[in-house]
């Protein structure tokens, strides 16, 4: 399975991450959504920022999923928070946390997608395959 994780470019967690300074991207919700339940060790992650191409990928070595309800967001961000790359107060509100670890980051040529269908304002999108966006 194939991921596309859409970072803030004014966070600079993309060079983080390929500095290998950010060996985990969370995702938090309020709900439920990909890729909660939908990721796998041994999955592809590729990058972009806000309005670039496509530009790393990685491999996901390690999923951890945490319904806030009864894990505590502020023990996580404790446990976790510096191969994260935040800070807990932006995330006390939400419900759910997934935890992906990365291994082997690396550029890769650069590449536009199409989003079409996916919702524009998608921070993460779930494909068989990355040629689907293309």
């Amino acid at each position: 399975m194939h991921h596309l994780a859409i970072l803030k470019k004014e966070y600079k967690l993309l060079d983080l991450i390929l500095k290998r300074k950010k060996t985990i991207e969370s995702r938090w919700y309020q709900t439920r959504r990909t890729p909660y339940n939908n990721i796998k060790p041994g999955d592809t992650v590729f990058f972009k920022e806000s309005g670039q191409p496509v530009s790393a990928k990685a491999t996901v070595s390690k999923v951890l999923q945490f319904n806030l309800k009864q894990t505590k967001a502020k023990d996580i961000v404790k446990k976790y928070g510096k191969h994260i790359g935040i800070n807990y107060s932006k995330k006390q509100e939400k419900n759910y946390c997934i935890l992906i670890f990365l291994k082997n980051p690396k550029s890769i040529t650069p590449f536009n997608i199409n989003k079409k269908g996916y919702g524009l304002m998608s921070a993460w999108i779930t494909v068989n395959n990355i040629k689907e966006l293309f």
